[in-house]
């Protein structure tokens, strides 16, 4: 330590006089010990990174219908920067007889649109890196774009590597997904 305290006093020295060591070392124990304690306020987010639906149930009125088929084929992606990106797919959706993408059949796009969404945009954590709402920026489904959802109107709940998504649609209908992280 007392090479320590030479270095700084040599740094410190203006017209040949040392400046006072002491309150500086003061200052700068005061100063690290503090990060610590800093870093350790914030809690972590508990929703980012990248997850995989498992199941997924809409109730429009009494009735649970599998939102995206049996087999769901769905991405749910938080980055720690507060962004995010969703691709919700019904996994059996068949493939189109032409083999192009803006070649389909009415039936076959009707079919892509209803079994599918993809949309992005950012969200928000409260002080405990709970997940407290989104903004939709862009979407497969227009009328979503610009659209803000609070809990009130979306939860996510995570345990452990599970987490539990509530959404109520504006006309009323209840979506249930749950998610499995991706390791």
């Amino acid at each position: 330590m007392s090479a320590a305290i030479f270095a700084i006093s040599a740094m410190n020295t203006q017209k040949g006089h040392p400046m006072p060591v002491r309150p500086m070392l003061a200052a700068l124990a005061l100063t690290v010990s503090s990060l610590p304690v800093l870093a350790q306020t914030a809690a972590p987010n508990e929703v980012v990174g990248t997850w995989r639906m498992v199941q997924a149930t809409v109730d429009p009125g009494g009735e649970d219908i599998a939102a995206f088929g049996p087999n769901p084929n769905s991405l749910l992606i938080f980055t720690s920067d507060m962004h995010f990106a969703a691709v919700l797919t019904n996994g059996d959706t068949p493939d189109f007889s032409s083999g192009t993408q803006g070649e389909g059949t009415d039936a076959e796009n009707r079919t892509a649109m209803a079994s599918s969404i993809g949309f992005f945009g950012t969200y928000t954590v409260d002080e405990d890196g709970v997940f407290s709402g989104n903004r939709v920026e862009g979407s497969t489904f227009p009328n979503w774009v610009g659209s803000t959802r609070t809990t009130e109107e979306l939860t996510l709940t995570v345990e452990g590597d599970q987490m539990f998504e509530v959404f109520t649609l504006a006309e009323g209908a209840r979506i249930e997904i749950e998610w499995q992280r991706v390791p």
